[in-house]
């Protein structure tokens, strides 16, 4: 079944990815269409997001910035389709550091660097990072159950640079990988649910406490990496630029919990300033019930 998967969407992502961007984006009309009116694709889940981050209180503004989400991420998943064809000319075009010289300071220390990202904006264009800094890029990311599928989104990603760390081999695979004594950047998207342990962190999240995922401080103080965040503005359809900000130097200064919290308050400005931008079909806010009593 799985394989029967891929050789039906295999040749649809090829066809898409050969399109003109402008008929490319005329699909992705058609297809907002289809998945929001007619199959109402995870509808039920993104309004519940919506209405229980408070977001807005008026109800017609959230139908409007549901919307606007839907046609949003259909862009999302076709320009990361367009990833097998289009140029590095084009891609450098499309996707801009604002602020390179802050990483390539970092660079210039002989430092490797975490950067922490948030599923907003064009976030599969952080694939291409590479092209912008002198690091060699890494991006940690969750396999899928479909190894056909999960090994052609590595292909996606890596034609532009990006190699992908499964998250679940990742703390070891970075503490060998740095013995090289190379220049890496660990892109980690930290802003989705966490499962729950015994020693899970729960941390408020537009105002709802939920699992958040602590790896990226733990690797970085481990390694005493700096972190950084990548703030991607859209500036308009197809185009995105990323400001990085500066999050720790020195992890080993900060107390316990202090880069996650920081890391959580931007992503939350984030959505806040453009909430149509962000990744409302994850079910963020599944575990809100487990929550430990303080």
């Amino acid at each position: 079944m799985n394989l029967l998967i891929y050789l039906i969407v295999y040749p649809f992502i090829l066809f898409i990815s050969y399109l003109p961007f402008r008929l490319m984006y005329a699909i992705s009309d058609i297809t907002f269409y289809v998945l929001y009116y007619l199959i109402k694709y995870r509808r039920k889940v993104v309004r519940y997001n919506l209405e229980i981050s408070k977001i807005s209180n008026s109800k017609k503004e959230l139908i409007k910035i549901e919307k606007q989400f839907y046609r949003h991420i259909t862009d999302v998943f076709f320009e990361m389709f367009k990833f097998l064809s289009i140029s590095q000319k084009e891609i450098k075009k499309r996707f801009i550091v604002e602020n390179p010289e802050l990483l390539n300071d970092l660079a210039k220390k002989n430092k490797s660097v975490v950067f922490m990202v948030a599923h907003h904006g064009g976030f599969e264009y952080f694939m291409s990072i590479g092209y912008h800094v002198p690091h060699a890029p890494f991006a940690v990311y969750t396999p899928l159950s479909n190894s056909y599928l999960d090994n052609l989104v590595k292909k996606i990603r890596l034609r532009h640079g990006a190699k992908m760390i499964s998250r679940y081999k990742a703390a070891l695979f970075i503490k060998n990988q740095l013995k090289e004594n190379k220049l890496f950047l660990y892109g980690m998207a930290a802003d989705q649910s966490a499962q729950i342990r015994s020693k899970t962190y729960w941390k408020e999240f537009l105002g709802i406490k939920v699992p958040v995922f602590t790896g990226s401080e733990r690797i970085a103080k481990e390694h005493d990496l700096p972190v950084v965040f990548g703030k991607m503005k859209k500036i308009k359809r197809g185009f995105y630029n990323v400001e990085v900000e500066m999050i720790a130097k020195k992890p080993r200064s900060f107390d316990n919990y202090q880069i996650t919290d920081i890391f959580v308050s931007k992503v939350e400005k984030q959505i806040k300033n453009s909430p149509h931008l962000y990744f409302w079909t994850h079910d963020r806010f599944k575990h809100k019930d487990k929550a430990p009593i303080d």
